[in-house]
């Protein structure tokens, strides 16, 4: 598989149209717009939402755990997980286990446990994968075959729900997002975050599972799952995402009883007649309910590529799940820091073969043909510095610019401040995921939105996991001004940054830092 630019369909060939810029140029703000362009609409307008103030950042709270779960049993999650990966080699060791129910549990620790706690981190604790601002708005459900829990990771437990119905009759476990763990002042773009991150914990719960012995089967979000947030008893349901679900073991040949005739307000395209005040909120529950894969359950895949590159020092996977991190600033300052320094051949090679490992079912599959993928280099041996666009799995330079990092740092929206670090210009690799929206939805329909960022945020992970091996750091980041960066990275200007992720050598060592696993 490649991540080469496919060619552009038949009925979408056309001359490139420029997206009108809103009021300012950050690719946030520009989002809900390249929506409306790739569902065909030329000019888009900025919707009135945009301009609408907010609280600050800093008055977020998260909400209470959800009703469902007030009330209900816990059942603690079994100890000394990270000793049993501890002694699991990477990359190629898998943990023995053999109770399956034990193994799920493990898998489920392993997978979300907390990691670890930085005292002089403003965003506090940290898990072993991103998510923004330490905030984990995508909620784990685990269906032991008899009742639906939520799994609890700070508390080390499961909680049996209290409200909903339970219909399964097999182990699963539901992913869905939950919005308003959010601040309001990320309005449309917290439907891009939950997305982001239901690819990352896709590809980390795969992981989990599969160092556990474990099989799954995905099935992606469909017109009938918004009868699952019912059975879940999440209220009011615009909160929520539409999940997605692994199906754990092999498949049941006993039928799962028939769920309920959906209401009219589960059909796809359809607004609950409960919607939230907020005009931003309401859109993208609008935009995430449009979503309608008709994929059949696809075989959970390896997360892990078939030959990675095994990073100098990481000794199990333990120990590559406690040193992830973005880019450590000391003593509460806010951004990332980095040194710059010459790195290993492997390093890139590595995260190449990261990023080309596809998810599961085809329709994600497909999108790797959509997605364009440009790294800028520095000092990496063996590779030129420089912009590359990877093609075929390699990287072939396009420009030999040497100054392209620091460029890039000038159009990044945090820049170097007194209370924030920015050390972009100092990055040995700039990884950036690009798409055509056009090119999406022609080719996947509405999916097409959703899709290109679970696989952005599957891909990303897997970036992740292999700089880590290397003793990297890994930012994702999306504040970039973008027409500046599609010029610097020479894409078209019909093209949407979908992500990007900021690899370095850490600047500050991680002294301090909180065992916090159980």
């Amino acid at each position: 598989m490649t991540h080469t630019r496919s060619h552009e369909p038949a009925q979408v060939r056309r001359a490139p149209v420029d997206l009108p810029a809103p009021y300012g140029d950050n690719n946030i703000e520009r989002e809900p717009l390249w929506y409306a362009f790739g569902a065909g609409c030329d000019e888009p307008a900025v919707p009135p939402w945009t301009r609408v103030d907010q609280p600050p950042m800093t008055a977020h709270t998260h909400p209470p755990p959800p009703s469902c779960a007030r009330g209900g049993s816990c059942v603690e999650l079994p100890r000394e997980t990270h000793e049993l990966l501890d002694r699991t080699p990477y990359p190629h060791g898998r943990a023995a286990v053999r109770d399956p129910d034990e193994a799920l549990l493990r898998a489920l620790v392993a997978g979300f446990g907390v990691q670890w706690s930085d005292p002089d981190a403003v965003y506090d604790p940290h898990r072993g994968y991103a998510s923004p601002r330490c905030l984990y708005p995508v909620q784990v459900f685990v269906d032991d075959g008899q009742h639906w829990h939520l799994l609890d990771p700070e508390r080390h437990t499961l909680t049996v729900l209290t409200a909903g119905t339970h219909r399964g009759r097999q182990r699963r476990i539901a992913l869905t997002g939950r919005y308003t763990r959010i601040p309001s002042g990320y309005k449309w773009f917290r439907g891009s975050l939950v997305n982001l991150e239901l690819g990352i914990v896709l590809r980390q719960l795969a992981l989990a599972l599969e160092l556990f012995g474990l099989s799954g089967r995905v099935v992606l979000p469909h017109g009938g799952s918004a009868a699952l947030l019912d059975e879940l008893g999440l209220t009011p349901g615009w909160e929520w995402s539409l999940p997605t679900v692994v199906e754990i073991g092999p498949e049941s040949r006993e039928p799962a009883p028939a769920a309920d005739a959906p209401k009219p307000e589960d059909q796809p395209g359809k607004q609950p007649e409960d919607q939230p005040e907020e005009p931003a909120l309401r859109d993208l529950v609008r935009v995430n309910r449009t979503q309608d894969f008709t994929d059949a359950p696809a075989p959970l895949p390896s997360a892990v590529p078939a030959r990675p590159v095994p990073g100098p020092g990481t000794a199990s996977w333990a120990d590559l799940m406690w040193r992830r991190n973005s880019g450590r600033m000391p003593r509460g300052l806010l951004g990332m820091s980095g040194r710059r320094t010459r790195v290993p051949a492997g390093s890139v090679e590595d995260a190449l073969r990261w990023l080309d490992t596809p998810p599961p079912g085809p329709t994600l599959a497909a999108v790797a043909d959509l997605v364009t993928l440009t790294v800028v280099t520095q000092d990496v041996a063996g590779l030129p510095d420089g912009i590359h666009r990877v093609r075929a799995g390699e990287c072939v330079q396009l420009s030999a610019d040497r100054t392209a990092a620091a460029r890039l740092e000038a159009e990044y929206g945090y820049g170097l401040s007194t209370d924030a670090g920015c050390d972009i210009r100092n990055a040995s690799a700039i990884w950036f995921m690009s798409v055509k929206p056009r090119e999406l939805f022609a080719r996947l329909g509405a999916n097409g939105w959703s899709a290109a960022q679970y696989w952005c945020g599957w891909a990303l992970h897997g970036l992740c996991l292999s700089t880590t091996a290397y003793g990297m750091f890994t930012r994702p980041v999306r504040a970039f001004n973008e027409i500046p960066v599609q010029r610097i990275l020479r894409l078209g200007p019909d093209e949407m940054l979908a992500l990007a992720a900021v690899v370095g050598t850490p600047r500050y060592p991680a002294h301090g830092l909180l065992d916090i696993r159980v």
